[in-house]
């Protein structure tokens, strides 16, 4: 069954319906609601939507997908400082409300997300340039944990992008701690966002495709029976 396209008339409205659908969805659990959650640019609108809501979040769990290893907390670049800055904060969560993996120990982190209960939604994005979903790059295999990983250059070139503060390819670092494509494809749901022109070539290349490409790693929406790809019209080809 060919996966769900949604198009959005742009970034704000498509933010406006996830958080509305993320709401829905935790109103009907019972217990932790446990969200995939990137850092970066493209689930911004839908964190700042989920925000004004000002809705009651006590039982949710914000499940980081990656962190640069040996990232200092402070750093720009650092999605522990993301996570606080854009989601627990503005969300009011706690502590224990924000997981992230641990480069030193990175099988702890399914072994968590699995005692859990398991991920209740996966907020995914794609890289522009080469398809990396988390720090996972081409060749990142379908049943694949969590694990540290050396960043692709195509990867890091786009960090330059969504960390103008980088002055240039050296100052960005070479290796994550990130979940895998096995970890991503365990939770319940999927969503793919991808907004913007720079991110048409991007939407034009998962389209185009019906099953799993190891080529394109955003492509693992394919594999996944409740996963849907989310785009604005900029986005779409």
């Amino acid at each position: 069954m060919p996966t769900e396209v949604r198009v959005f008339d742009d970034a704000a409205v498509l933010g406006d319906a996830l958080a509305d659908e993320l709401l829905a969805a935790y109103g009907r659990s019972n217990g932790r609601f446990l969200v995939g959650c990137p850092g970066g640019r493209s689930l911004r609108t839908t964190y700042r939507a989920l925000a004004d809501r000002r809705a009651s979040l006590s039982r949710l769990v914000v499940v980081m997908m990656d962190e640069y290893v040996a990232a200092p907390p402070e750093a720009h670049f650092s999605c522990r400082r993301f996570a606080r800055e854009e989601l627990a904060g503005p969300l009011g969560l706690a502590d224990d409300q924000v997981w992230l993996p641990d480069e030193d120990d990175p099988c702890a982190y399914d072994e968590e997300i699995a005692a859990a209960g398991g991920i209740d939604l996966f907020l995914l994005a794609s890289g522009a340039s080469d398809g990396h979903v988390a720090f996972l790059g081409r060749g990142a295999p379908l049943d694949g944990l969590t694990s540290v990983v050396r960043l692709a250059e195509s990867t890091r070139r786009d960090n330059l992008v969504t960390f103008p503060q980088f002055a240039s390819l050296d100052d960005v670092p070479t290796h994550g701690v990130s979940v895998g494509l096995g970890t991503i494809r365990g939770a319940r749901a999927l969503r793919l966002v991808l907004h913007g022109a720079d991110k048409r070539d991007a939407a034009a290349r998962v389209l185009a495709l019906d099953r799993f490409d190891p080529a394109w790693p955003a492509s693992v929406v394919h594999a996944h029976p409740r996963a849907e790809i989310w785009l604005d019209r900029e986005a779409a080809p």
